[in-house]
Protein backbone atom coordinates (compact mmCIF):
# COMPACT_ATOMS: atom_id res chain seq x y z
CA UNK A 1 0.00 0.00 0.00
CA UNK A 2 0.89 3.45 -0.97
CA UNK A 3 -0.09 7.02 -0.01
CA UNK A 4 0.52 8.81 -3.75
CA UNK A 5 0.73 12.82 -3.70
CA UNK A 6 0.57 14.80 -7.49
CA UNK A 7 1.41 18.14 -6.95
CA UNK A 8 1.09 20.00 -10.17
CA UNK A 9 1.13 23.73 -11.94
CA UNK A 10 -1.11 24.52 -14.44
CA UNK A 11 -1.62 27.90 -16.28
CA UNK A 12 -4.15 26.64 -19.38
CA UNK A 13 -4.98 23.31 -18.24
CA UNK A 14 -3.00 21.09 -20.16
CA UNK A 15 -0.61 20.05 -16.86
CA UNK A 16 -4.03 19.40 -14.31
CA UNK A 17 -5.48 17.09 -17.25
CA UNK A 18 -2.42 15.40 -17.50
CA UNK A 19 -2.36 15.38 -13.46
CA UNK A 20 -5.16 13.95 -13.38
CA UNK A 21 -4.15 10.61 -15.84
CA UNK A 22 -1.32 10.12 -13.86
CA UNK A 23 -3.61 10.13 -10.65
CA UNK A 24 -5.78 7.42 -12.71
CA UNK A 25 -2.74 5.17 -13.56
CA UNK A 26 -1.64 5.07 -9.27
CA UNK A 27 -5.31 4.77 -7.92
CA UNK A 28 -5.11 1.31 -10.00
CA UNK A 29 -2.55 -0.38 -8.33
CA UNK A 30 -4.59 -1.78 -5.55
CA UNK A 31 -4.16 -0.53 -2.36
CA UNK A 32 -2.98 2.81 -3.39
CA UNK A 33 -3.95 6.18 -1.85
CA UNK A 34 -3.65 9.06 -4.19
CA UNK A 35 -3.57 12.53 -3.70
CA UNK A 36 -3.81 15.88 -6.09
CA UNK A 37 -2.85 18.73 -4.84
CA UNK A 38 -1.93 22.33 -6.83
CA UNK A 39 0.64 24.84 -6.32
CA UNK A 40 -0.26 28.39 -6.04
CA UNK A 41 -0.52 30.72 -8.25
CA UNK A 42 1.12 33.88 -7.82
CA UNK A 43 -1.30 37.23 -7.26
CA UNK A 44 0.53 39.14 -10.02
CA UNK A 45 0.23 36.57 -12.50
CA UNK A 46 -3.77 36.36 -12.03
CA UNK A 47 -3.98 39.66 -12.24
CA UNK A 48 -1.78 39.75 -14.90
CA UNK A 49 -3.92 37.06 -17.11
CA UNK A 50 -7.42 37.95 -15.80
CA UNK A 51 -7.89 39.22 -19.60
CA UNK A 52 -6.88 35.70 -21.08
CA UNK A 53 -10.32 33.60 -21.21
CA UNK A 54 -8.64 30.33 -21.92
CA UNK A 55 -6.23 30.91 -18.40
CA UNK A 56 -9.32 32.25 -16.65
CA UNK A 57 -11.22 29.28 -17.39
CA UNK A 58 -8.68 26.78 -16.71
CA UNK A 59 -7.87 28.36 -13.25
CA UNK A 60 -11.43 27.80 -12.59
CA UNK A 61 -11.87 24.44 -12.94
CA UNK A 62 -9.28 23.42 -11.09
CA UNK A 63 -10.39 25.71 -8.39
CA UNK A 64 -11.61 22.75 -6.31
CA UNK A 65 -8.34 21.44 -6.20
CA UNK A 66 -6.79 22.10 -2.86
CA UNK A 67 -3.37 24.04 -2.40
CA UNK A 68 -0.41 21.43 -1.82
CA UNK A 69 1.36 22.01 2.00
CA UNK A 70 4.61 21.08 3.30
CA UNK A 71 2.71 18.45 5.01
CA UNK A 72 1.03 16.90 2.49
CA UNK A 73 5.02 16.07 1.22
CA UNK A 74 5.48 14.33 4.78
CA UNK A 75 2.27 12.17 3.90
CA UNK A 76 3.33 10.97 0.72
CA UNK A 77 4.94 7.99 -0.13
CA UNK A 78 5.58 8.57 -3.62
CA UNK A 79 5.60 12.25 -5.13
CA UNK A 80 5.15 12.51 -8.83
CA UNK A 81 5.19 16.52 -9.86
CA UNK A 82 3.44 18.41 -12.62
CA UNK A 83 6.29 20.96 -14.26
CA UNK A 84 5.03 22.32 -17.05
CA UNK A 85 8.57 23.68 -19.13
CA UNK A 86 8.98 27.99 -18.97
CA UNK A 87 12.06 28.22 -20.70
CA UNK A 88 13.35 25.05 -20.80
CA UNK A 89 12.80 24.76 -17.20
CA UNK A 90 10.15 24.79 -14.08
CA UNK A 91 8.27 27.81 -13.44
CA UNK A 92 8.87 30.02 -11.17
CA UNK A 93 5.75 29.15 -8.98
CA UNK A 94 7.05 25.60 -8.65
CA UNK A 95 10.64 26.64 -7.36
CA UNK A 96 9.20 28.61 -5.01
CA UNK A 97 6.95 25.68 -3.45
CA UNK A 98 10.48 23.52 -3.26
CA UNK A 99 12.59 26.82 -1.76
CA UNK A 100 9.94 26.99 1.13
CA UNK A 101 10.65 23.29 1.83
CA UNK A 102 13.92 24.11 3.26
CA UNK A 103 13.16 22.48 6.28
CA UNK A 104 12.08 19.27 4.98
CA UNK A 105 15.72 18.52 3.87
CA UNK A 106 17.41 19.55 6.64
CA UNK A 107 15.55 17.14 8.55
CA UNK A 108 15.91 14.66 5.64
CA UNK A 109 11.80 13.80 6.10
CA UNK A 110 11.26 13.32 2.21
CA UNK A 111 14.53 11.18 2.13
CA UNK A 112 13.94 7.46 0.10
CA UNK A 113 10.62 8.49 -0.93
CA UNK A 114 9.98 7.86 -5.08
CA UNK A 115 9.29 10.38 -7.21
CA UNK A 116 8.67 11.43 -10.88
CA UNK A 117 8.21 14.29 -13.37
CA UNK A 118 5.56 15.06 -16.08
CA UNK A 119 5.50 18.04 -17.76
CA UNK A 120 4.43 19.78 -21.03
CA UNK A 121 5.60 22.77 -23.46
CA UNK A 122 4.77 24.67 -26.46
CA UNK A 123 6.56 22.38 -28.99
CA UNK A 124 8.15 19.21 -29.24
CA UNK A 125 11.18 21.24 -28.95
CA UNK A 126 10.63 23.44 -26.21
CA UNK A 127 12.27 21.70 -23.45
CA UNK A 128 10.03 18.69 -22.19
CA UNK A 129 13.22 17.34 -21.40
CA UNK A 130 15.45 19.67 -19.87
CA UNK A 131 12.42 20.47 -17.63
CA UNK A 132 12.34 16.98 -16.14
CA UNK A 133 16.04 16.88 -16.10
CA UNK A 134 16.69 20.07 -14.62
CA UNK A 135 14.10 19.26 -12.14
CA UNK A 136 15.68 16.24 -11.08
CA UNK A 137 18.57 18.56 -9.69
CA UNK A 138 16.57 19.83 -6.53
CA UNK A 139 14.59 16.55 -5.68
CA UNK A 140 17.98 14.75 -5.79
CA UNK A 141 18.82 17.46 -2.88
CA UNK A 142 15.71 16.14 -0.78
CA UNK A 143 16.93 12.67 -1.34
CA UNK A 144 13.97 11.57 -3.44
CA UNK A 145 14.08 8.42 -5.41
CA UNK A 146 13.83 9.19 -9.24
CA UNK A 147 11.72 6.79 -11.27
CA UNK A 148 11.37 7.01 -15.14
CA UNK A 149 9.23 6.11 -17.72
CA UNK A 150 11.32 3.43 -19.81
CA UNK A 151 10.72 2.28 -23.20
CA UNK A 152 10.47 -1.40 -22.86
CA UNK A 153 6.84 -0.20 -21.36
CA UNK A 154 5.94 2.73 -23.42
CA UNK A 155 6.20 1.57 -26.96
CA UNK A 156 4.63 5.17 -27.89
CA UNK A 157 7.75 7.21 -27.54
CA UNK A 158 9.28 5.24 -30.46
CA UNK A 159 7.65 7.67 -33.24
CA UNK A 160 7.99 10.62 -35.18
CA UNK A 161 4.90 11.70 -34.19
CA UNK A 162 4.71 15.45 -32.34
CA UNK A 163 3.53 14.14 -28.77
CA UNK A 164 4.95 13.89 -25.36
CA UNK A 165 6.45 11.16 -23.63
CA UNK A 166 10.38 10.35 -23.23
CA UNK A 167 12.63 8.18 -20.63
CA UNK A 168 12.28 11.01 -18.36
CA UNK A 169 8.54 11.39 -17.79
CA UNK A 170 5.46 11.38 -19.15
CA UNK A 171 4.85 14.95 -21.26
CA UNK A 172 1.96 16.63 -23.78
CA UNK A 173 2.81 19.20 -26.47
CA UNK A 174 0.06 21.96 -25.90
CA UNK A 175 0.79 23.96 -29.12
CA UNK A 176 2.35 27.27 -29.74
CA UNK A 177 -1.12 29.09 -29.07
CA UNK A 178 -2.12 26.55 -25.82
CA UNK A 179 -5.08 25.21 -28.39
CA UNK A 180 -3.61 21.52 -28.47
CA UNK A 181 -4.71 18.98 -25.50
CA UNK A 182 -2.92 16.01 -24.29
CA UNK A 183 -2.91 12.86 -27.53
CA UNK A 184 -4.13 9.87 -26.00
CA UNK A 185 -0.89 8.45 -26.09
CA UNK A 186 0.28 10.96 -23.75
CA UNK A 187 -2.36 10.26 -21.25
CA UNK A 188 -1.41 6.34 -21.86
CA UNK A 189 2.05 7.05 -21.03
CA UNK A 190 1.00 9.64 -17.81
CA UNK A 191 -1.53 6.85 -16.51
CA UNK A 192 1.39 4.20 -16.82
CA UNK A 193 4.02 6.92 -14.82
CA UNK A 194 1.42 6.80 -12.10
CA UNK A 195 1.08 3.13 -11.88
CA UNK A 196 4.65 2.86 -12.17
CA UNK A 197 5.46 5.55 -9.33
CA UNK A 198 2.63 3.83 -7.10
CA UNK A 199 4.55 0.35 -7.23
CA UNK A 200 7.98 1.42 -6.64
CA UNK A 201 6.33 3.78 -3.51
CA UNK A 202 5.37 0.40 -2.39
CA UNK A 203 8.21 -1.37 -2.32
CA UNK A 204 9.83 1.29 -0.67
CA UNK A 205 7.61 1.96 1.31
CA UNK A 206 7.99 -1.75 3.36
Amino acid sequence: MAKILIPYYSAYGHIYKMAQAVAEGASQVEGTEVKLVRIKEFKEVEEAMSSQDAYVDAQKAQAGVALATHDDLKWADGIIWGIPTRYGSMPAQMKQFLDSAGGLWANGELEGKATAVFTSSGSIHGGQESTVLTSLVPLLHFGLVFVGLPYGENPEQLTTDGIGGSPYGASTVAGPDGSAFPDPRDITMAERLGSRVAKVASKLAE
